[in-house]
């Protein structure tokens, strides 16, 4: 039995219309799929297992990345969320914060929080301790993938115990939309924070469902309930252990074999043998999808030639057929044809003969397209590198190096642009948060280093429009840009996922694929 939900095109049309600035307009209709949707009503009790994709090298929040593939389900069982976007019904959902509201068409936010909340330690969690968190996530001395988001907050300032105003650096309508996809949506006790790294891993405090009462790295990690959480009875659990598996195969294997309840889940190939095997299975669609990020700021591909050669040259078919066995879906257009924003746009023209002549041109100007593609560790962005590696090698006047590293050192490649070729995404509900963060020629998260005043008064004018109508013909003019830019070659649709055992359920996801572990129980 089959248990889906989504949003029908028209539903997220007239949504578009009526919230226009809050709405998640921009995604596939969002859809989950399981085996349990019969199972009644939740038990409390148990401890679940758990396998997750991504190792943390630290439980600070601003080390930790709020994606399926990374750590957001140890966020948000550490320290539980301020707000959360449902990618089925669109709506913003307040949690631990009772209100996030722009009077001012995003210009400035009032943060509004519940009332009494405390932290693990018994210390509030206040305003001041949300301010404590989004200003230090903003500070360039505190490296973080989040200050893509933070960094678009000009100031903070204390109202009262439960009151942060917000100043923006610029107008942005659907900011909320971009905090719940980072750590700008965890906030940890700042007197533990003032401890130092290595104090606070040892005791991460927080005020989520669960608390660290053991991490053995590189194995396992293990969480009780938190008596103290806020939102009695939930959650559920009286515990939960993480593994990280990072080997696609060895996750699904676990899972059928019995050895987890719960998997978080990112290739296509392995979804379809679990069903196969009787198991759940739980997604969120998205618009954009994962691209092959080149680095405009220095060469090779400040050229945009060899940005287009490499794009010309690249057969996406192929890398499917070995990363997700034919399995997955290659994005053809950067919206998918139920958005208001789609337009008939491909997003790559292969030309193997264009693409060949392009690398004579560069050879003949003495600038031969050598270059280096970095990628992490996981098999599935390895064998992508070795599969384009292997299709340009049938080319003349290229090279292309593979350097694999750790989660880690990628991010740290990321943050500081050293790399020719990186692995990226750009994943949306409402197009803003990714676009103009992957994009836009002043974004701190714009990883490929792009810089087109077309596209970045195209982004701002999407980001602002007041009508379906203006922002379908900003997101027109983004797309017709990307595709005359070449930024990145997009190679693949996203599968934010968890597979869950016959006795496991309430998987619930926010964001980019982030899962609730308070809303997790089991059956005998």
């Amino acid at each position: 039995m089959i248990r889906t939900r989504r949003a029908v095109t028209a539903t997220l049309a007239a949504v578009c219309s009526a919230a226009l600035f809050l709405s998640a307009c921009g995604a596939s209709p969002a859809e989950t799929s399981g085996s349990n949707a019969d199972a009644g009503e939740p038990v409390a009790g148990g401890v679940a297992r758990a396998i997750v994709i991504g190792e943390p090298r630290t439980l600070d929040p601003a080390g930790l990345g709020n994606s399926w593939t990374r750590q957001s389900l140890l966020g948000n069982a550490l320290y539980g969320t301020l707000m959360i976007e449902d990618p089925a019904t669109l709506d913003m959902k307040f949690t631990m914060a009772t209100d996030f509201s722009s009077a001012d068409g995003g210009s400035t936010f009032t943060l509004k929080l519940r009332p009494g909340l405390t932290f693990s330690d018994e210390t509030p969690l206040d305003a001041a301790a949300v301010k404590f968190n989004w200003d230090r996530l903003r500070d360039p001395a505190h490296p973080s993938d989040s200050i893509r988001q933070a960094s678009q907050v000009a100031s903070t300032e204390v109202v009262d115990a439960t009151t942060l105003n917000v100043a923006m650096a610029a107008p942005s309508p659907v900011f909320p939309q971009a905090l719940v996809t980072g750590a700008m949506n965890w906030i940890a006790s700042p007197t533990a924070l003032q401890k130092g790294q290595a104090a606070f891993d040892e005791n991460p405090v927080g005020a989520g469902p669960f608390m660290l009462t053991k991490w053995t790295r590189q194995d396992v990690m293990e969480l009780k309930k938190n008596p103290l959480h806020w939102d009695a009875p939930k959650p559920y659990l009286d515990g939960l252990t993480l593994r990280t598996v990072a080997d696609a195969t060895q996750r699904l294997n676990t899972m059928i074999a019995g050895g987890a309840d719960f998997a978080m889940e990112t290739n296509w190939a392995s979804l379809a043998q679990a069903q196969d095997a009787g198991l759940s299975t739980d997604t969120v669609s998205f618009g954009g999808g994962l691209y092959m990020g080149m680095n405009a700021r220095r060469a090779p591909f400040d050229d945009e030639r060899a940005r287009r050669a490499v794009s010309m040259a690249v057969d996406l078919e192929a890398i499917n057929t070995v990363i997700n066995d034919g399995k997955g879906v290659v994005p053809q257009t950067l919206f998918p044809e139920t958005s208001p924003f789609f337009s008939d746009i491909p997003l790559t023209t292969p030309n193997k003969e264009t693409a060949q002549k392009l690398f004579d041109e560069l050879a003949a100007e003495g600038k031969p397209l050598s270059f280096t593609f970095t990628t992490y560790a996981l098999p599935e962005n390895k064998a992508t590198a070795e599969t384009v590696q292997a299709q340009l090698s049938a080319f003349k006047n290229v090279s292309m190096d593979i350097e694999v590293v750790d989660a880690a050192t990628g991010n740290s490649r990321n943050a500081t642009h050293d790399f020719d070729m990186i692995i990226a995404s750009a994943l949306f509900q409402d197009p803003d948060a990714a676009l103009w963060t992957a994009f836009h020629s002043s974004s701190q998260g714009n990883i490929t280093g792009i810089s087109d005043q077309q596209l970045s008064d195209a982004l701002d004018a999407g980001r602002v429009g007041r009508t379906i109508e203006e922002r379908r013909a900003a997101y027109e003019t983004v797309q017709k840009r990307l595709v005359a830019l070449n930024p990145g070659v997009w190679y693949a649709k996203s599968a934010p996922s968890v597979i869950t055992a016959k006795n496991a359920h309430g998987v619930q996801m926010y964001g980019f694929g982030s899962p609730l572990p308070e809303e997790f129980w089991m059956t005998n």
